[in-house]
């Protein structure tokens, strides 16, 4: 696209083409050299190429000049190439977008990055300060480059506070030279001036969206990540994580010395990781701290019958009303968990909440449970459109909610409730029965256990996500 002096433009090359060397690029990159390039274009998109060394290196000369832009997509250019060419390439790629001051989304989904290629992603990750939203899924980075990954976020957040410290230094020395002339007065309100003028979020803001799903981060790389996060975790409103072979006890570390300390949470995608009893009362107990949270996928977590029950006491607490959406798919859950959240929306805890998915649970689709749930959310999506309510219309993007953003998901893949359990759930337990249905419990979380070690050792093909490529298409829109 040709570059146009009246607004935002978006670059983007053709995709599923190879480009080797400068000669092969240069007919497609003529609106990288129009004269208004560096001050209209704001978004770029290199998606689905392939880029070569030669190639890298002729269109970084262009990146440097693109002052003005906000946003990269990256995704998905390496594939073909030999695993020496993708650090030299990605070098020149990245190092000139380093220099971009008003550059705030990456997104670098779906190369294969692994110990041998991360060394330019990590110089990159700990010096643009600049940086807000980060998308990296489907990388297999692996434990070991996950480490490096989280080390360099962590150091990002001190190049952050770094720039913060540099321009109120400046202030100061705008005051000094005041007084060197003699001007104690000038000094002072020179000070008072760039103290004013100075926004320090433009200076470096926030990191807000972190995307590192499908990497296989496991539990070798939670203590850098736990450490991230909570570097970060004073911006931070969006958090995905999914599908990263991260048990329990990685699961853990990140909830109660990372999340727990990102009170501005607005959502949290952890689906496809290993909860268990242990991992769901971390949760119940660090939920209640997000007051923002609108968005929790927990989904196909192992989580467990009673620790669906203690997320649901949690809920009920009233401590996160503005909870829309609530995704706990294929979690061993029966119709106590289902009561559990049917209770917090009857106390009032939960009044925005408009979808729960729970397919793939252990109830009876004619529980009693899950009828009053479906009841009370179908009650609310017709509310909702009797009054002309919206999805969004708290951010003002007024667009109409969809079917199936309402209600409960298709229960079409329910497990039938084991005898013991049903009999368990009819009144209230004694402490005996209790015991034994945790010990139950126990063998077959480790019975679950097993067959999700057996599956992480099984080798796992790069994946795209359409939900992440929507979601670099909405901070592709996002203004600074």
């Amino acid at each position: 696209m040709a570059p146009t002096d009246d607004g935002p433009t978006t670059f983007t090359l053709p995709p599923t083409l190879k480009f080797d060397d400068a000669a092969s690029l240069t007919p497609h990159i003529t609106p990288l050299t129009h004269p208004s390039a560096p001050q209209t274009l704001t978004s770029l998109s290199l998606t689905g190429t392939t880029l070569g060394v030669p190639a890298a290196t002729a269109l970084s000369d262009h990146l440097r000049t693109l002052t003005s832009l906000r946003t990269a997509n990256l995704s998905d250019i390496f594939t073909g190439r030999l695993l020496n060419e993708i650090p030299p390439a990605l070098d020149a790629l990245l190092s000139a977008l380093l220099s971009l001051p008003n550059l705030h989304t990456v997104d670098l989904s779906d190369n294969a990055f692994g110990l041998s290629t991360q060394a330019p992603l990590v110089k990159f990750l700990e010096r643009h300060t600049p940086l807000r939203h980060l998308i990296l899924n489907n990388n297999g980075l692996g434990p070991k480059a996950g480490v490096l990954v989280g080390d360099a976020l962590t150091r990002l957040a001190e190049a952050k506070e770094k720039a913060k410290g540099l321009a109120l230094a400046s202030v100061g020395a705008a005051a000094a030279d005041g007084v060197r002339r003699g001007d104690e007065s000038a000094g002072a309100a020179a000070g008072e001036e760039a103290a004013r003028n100075l926004d320090l979020e433009a200076v470096a803001p926030p990191l807000e969206t972190i995307v590192c799903g499908r990497n296989r981060l496991e539990n070798g790389s939670m203590g850098a990540w736990s450490v991230a996060v909570a570097a970060h975790a004073r911006g931070l409103t969006e958090v995905r994580m999914v599908q990263n072979g991260i048990r329990q006890e990685g699961i853990q570390m990140l909830l109660r010395q990372g999340l727990s300390k990102a009170g501005k949470l607005e959502r949290l995608d952890l689906q496809d990781n290993t909860f268990t009893r242990s991992g769901a009362k971390a949760l119940s107990e660090v939920v209640v701290g997000w007051a923002r949270l609108r968005d929790l996928g927990v989904g196909d977590c192992l989580l467990s019958a009673r620790g669906a029950v203690l997320l649901g006491e949690a809920l009920a607490q009233g401590k996160n009303d503005r909870l829309e959406v609530l995704r706990l798919q294929y979690n061993d859950i029966d119709a106590r968990g289902i009561s559990a959240i049917v209770k917090a929306c009857e106390a009032k805890a939960l009044p925005r909440l408009r979808r729960v998915e729970v397919n793939g649970n252990k109830f009876a689709e004619e529980d009693p449970a899950v009828e009053k749930l479906r009841e009370i959310l179908e009650g609310r999506r017709d509310a909702a459109v009797a009054e002309g309510v919206s999805a969004g219309a708290e951010a003002g993007e007024g667009r109409a909610i969809e079917d199936e953003e309402w209600g409960l998901d298709e229960l079409d893949d329910l497990e039938e409730e084991d005898s013991d359990e049903e009999e368990g759930a009819a009144g209230e337990e004694s402490e005996a029965e209790s015991e034994s249905e945790e010990e139950e419990e126990e063998k077959k979380e480790e019975r679950d256990l097993k067959q999700a070690d057996e599956a992480e050792k099984e080798n796992v093909a790069l994946q795209k996500d359409k939900e992440v490529d929507d979601l670099a298409d909405q901070l592709g829109k996002t203004g600074i």
